[in-house]
């Protein structure tokens, strides 16, 4: 770690009671105090009571009572406690998931216990923390900086021996080495684990990935804690803490950053690419590349995110498909031509599974394939047998198509049913699945069932790896090959939640096994899970799988819109997509502009990008044969520029947060932005499906957009008794109608009228009663 060549450097001061050492040399100005200083300022509480352990830097104040509990977390610069007090927590525990010493199993009931700290000591840098029921000292070294103070549990000591009767060692399964109940404040960030208001932030965060950071929500206050597990990795694991204010906590967190070798998840946030939407193509190929980046440029997208299925066959060996000959050089060419046009290209990868198809799982399925339950093979059986006998009851196992897979050495075995009662079978096998080799078996032989996501076509069911296993990073080498050899820019790490628990831990261990692969790291990356370490390496949140177009509004509402409110919380921002883009048919009206003037503005409120993918087909089929695909990237398009331009004023973004009232973005008569609220006229023309008609007021006079959702006609309405002008844009008129006649008027693209002389419910009476005509 870089943080081992000044581990000492930053200012601070340790001390017990009145005695107060200094560890390093101090930075100077602000940083270069004593706790004498520091008591000169007002709001200070009182001077730590004798045997009372002080930790602190120019931001905080932490003490630690002698029996291990904190007593004060104190930020100098509001004045504030940040401690709920008193809690009566400690601050250390140890955890046996039962008691394993002989008298305490013989004392305690078989259940998970947590062993309190009972005495701690300074010395040095280290805090020497014993508890006493178990036997057990810990070694906790402390670091102090003027961005964080951090701690590391170095290691756990045993000295459990008495004189009355030999002890064994017994095994701790968990610990905490920082725990603080940490007062409520307006904003919890749970995935940064973060509190925090206008005034202070106060935020507990790993240091490396295998340590557990959790938050137990209280009443008035979340217990913030950092600890182990012996699973993942007992000792040697850390947390940064951190007092300050909100505007400074990005800075504190990127010195952590910095000093533990962690990837820059705050610089990432702070590029002016992790604001870009991007263009999602799932079946780009070099011959079909040029149409899609046409219509990418119709709509002002600064990124473009391929998908790895579109040039792999298969997931885990990623072998090229047919549509790309040249294999690495046609990937090279469409990324190049991304680049050519404008565009920051990113790649869509799914890296913790392989698909059915792949040379991981056919033929002879690779023993790193996950197995996530396990039985005993009860009798010898033949290559031929359809009756597989176990040990154990498969109660639990998977009955849907397509998931029903157990494994006995290299052989796939497919079952359709399974008993619950002795003696357990699994039944009607399909012996040598997917190319494996049928074979007989003997008795205790080993039965794993499959661990297997999905359970549709070819290519959409997967196996997920096992992550104890060097799989990944064998999956990690290829990644890198064509993510550095094309020249990718950024990542979405698709599959993020497809591994086995413990998820805290190998979720994020999954993504940083690929982002170390890479000499070049991505400016930016989102994926499709997230656990706390995971904050370093996803600079903006998910996007949401797509809706069909009549249900964008209302699943913009529940899920981006939702989200967005709490992950802000955790200074990071969402992808609002994907927004699946569709043709009209028989099954929806398509993609039309008033859903993505929704979905793009709602995204704006909170400085949100979108992306635009496939929907029931094809997306570059559907952008060539939907009639308003003009009108739609023209939406995007703008509010792309207006993102781009920070064009949006805080009152603004405050009024599109507002979801039940629709906005739209106009080009007013000097080409210049102008956003209005709109409503639709859900009864226009009668409710003819032809007409989609949105009413809004400006200038002085009330005005209408309209246009057909799928294809051309004309429509006949009455110029009400003040007049009608339509326009095709604002300030250039295309006709002019005189008052209380009857015009017909053009339906296809997006128009405009406005009337003279009728207020709103007046024009949405004579666009009701107007008639929808076929071309």
């Amino acid at each position: 770690m870089s943080s081992r060549r000044d581990f000492l450097k930053g200012a601070g001061v340790l001390g017990v009671g009145a005695c107060v050492p200094r560890i390093g040399d101090a930075q100077g100005g602000s940083e270069n105090r004593t706790l004498a200083d520091d008591a000169k300022a007002p709001g200070q509480p009182a001077l730590a009571e004798s045997g009372d352990i002080t930790i602190e830097n120019a931001e905080m104040r932490l003490v630690i009572a002698p029996d291990g509990s904190a007593k004060s977390l104190f930020h100098k610069r509001s004045g504030q406690e940040c401690l709920l007090a008193p809690a009566g927590e400690p601050m250390f525990t140890l955890t046996q998931y039962r008691p394993y010493d002989n008298e305490l199993q013989l004392a305690y009931p078989a259940r998970t216990t947590r062993f309190p700290a009972r005495t701690i000591r300074l010395e040095s840098s280290r805090l020497v923390v014993g508890f006493t029921e178990v036997g057990y000292t810990a070694s906790v070294i402390v670091t102090i900086t003027d961005a964080y103070i951090a701690f590391r549990l170095d290691t756990l000591s045993y000295h459990g021996y008495t004189s009355m009767r030999p002890k064994e060692k017994t095994p701790i399964d968990e610990t905490v080495f920082v725990q603080l109940p940490v007062r409520d404040r307006t904003n919890f960030g749970d995935w940064l684990n973060v509190m925090w208001d206008d005034t202070a932030a106060i935020a507990l965060i790993a240091t490396d990935v295998h340590t557990q950071i959790e938050a137990e929500p209280r009443r008035d206050h979340h217990l913030f804690q950092a600890g182990t597990v012996r699973d993942v990795k007992l000792e040697n694991a850390g947390a940064a803490l951190i007092v300050t204010t909100p505007d400074r906590l990005l800075d504190c967190i990127a010195r952590v950053e910095e000093d533990f070798g962690l990837p820059r998840g705050v610089e990432g946030r702070r590029r002016p690419q992790a604001r870009y939407s991007y263009y999602q193509p799932l079946a780009i190929t070099p011959k079909n590349a040029a149409g899609h980046l046409h219509f990418a440029q119709m709509a002002g997208f600064r990124a473009i995110n391929v998908y790895c299925l579109a040039f792999a066959r298969s997931v885990g060996h990623f072998p090229y498909r047919p549509e790309y000959p040249r294999g690495i050089a046609d990937l090279q060419d469409i990324v190049m031509k991304a680049r050519k046009a404008g565009m920051t290209p990113g790649l869509h990868i799914l890296y913790t599974m392989a698909d059915e198809e792949d040379d991981y799982v056919r033929q002879r399925a690779d023993p790193r394939l996950n197995l996530f339950r396990s039985f005993t093979l009860a009798s010898n059986i033949s290559e031929s047998d359809t009756v597989i006998p176990v040990e154990e009851n498969p109660w639990l196992c998977p009955v849907e198509d397509g998931r029903r897979a157990i494994k006995i050495q290299n052989e796939l075995i497919v079952y359709k049913t399974f008993t619950t009662s002795e003696p357990y079978r699994f039944e009607d096998c399909e012996r040598g699945f997917l190319g494996s080799q049928a074979a007989t078996h003997e008795s205790s032989s080993r039965v794993g069932l499959l661990d297997i996501y999905g359970g549709g076509p070819p290519s959409d069911t997967f196996v997920r790896f096992n992550q104890s296993t060097n799989i990944q990073a064998e999956v990690a080498k290829r990644i890198k090959e064509f993510y550095e050899r094309a020249g990718f820019e950024f990542l979405y790490f698709d599959g993020a939640e497809q591994v086995s628990a413990p998820f805290w831990y190998t979720i994020p261990k999954a993504q940083q096994v690929i982002y170390d692969s890479l000499k070049t790291k991505p400016l930016y990356a989102e994926g499709s899970c997230k656990a706390h370490f995971s904050w370093h390496f996803l600079t903006r949140g998910n996007a949401f799988d797509t809706a069909k177009p009549e249900q964008m509004k209302a699943a913009t509402r529940a899920y981006p819109a939702a989200e967005v409110r709490r992950i802000v919380k955790d200074f990071t921002p969402i992808n609002f997509g994907w927004i699946g883009y569709w043709a009209p048919g028989k099954e929806t009206m398509g993609t039309q502009p008033d859903m993505l003037e929704y979905v793009t503005s709602r995204a704006a409120a909170w400085g949100c990008p979108i992306s635009l993918s496939d929907g029931s087909s094809d997306l570059l089929t559907a952008l060539q044969t939907h009639p308003r695909t003009t009108d739609n990237l023209e939406v995007i398009r703008r509010w792309e520029e207006v993102r781009e331009k920070s064009w949006l004023t805080g009152e603004q973004k405050i009024s599109l947060r507002d979801l039940d009232q629709e906005h739209t973005l106009l080009i007013n008569e000097v080409g210049q932005f102008e956003l209005v609220p709109w409503e639709e006229i859900k009864d226009a023309a009668m409710g003819s499906p032809s007409l989609r008609a949105f009413l809004f007021e400006r200038s002085g006079k009330v005005w209408v957009a309209y246009w057909h959702p799928s294809g051309q006609g004309s429509l006949r309405i009455s110029a009400g008794p003040g007049g009608m002008t339509v326009m095709r844009q604002i300030g250039n008129p295309l006709s002019q109608h005189a008052p209380a006649t009857e015009a017909t008027v053009p339906l296809g693209e997006v128009r405009y009228l406005y009337f003279t002389g009728v207020n709103l419910n007046e024009t949405r009476n004579l666009v009701h009663e107007a008639k929808a005509l076929p071309q």
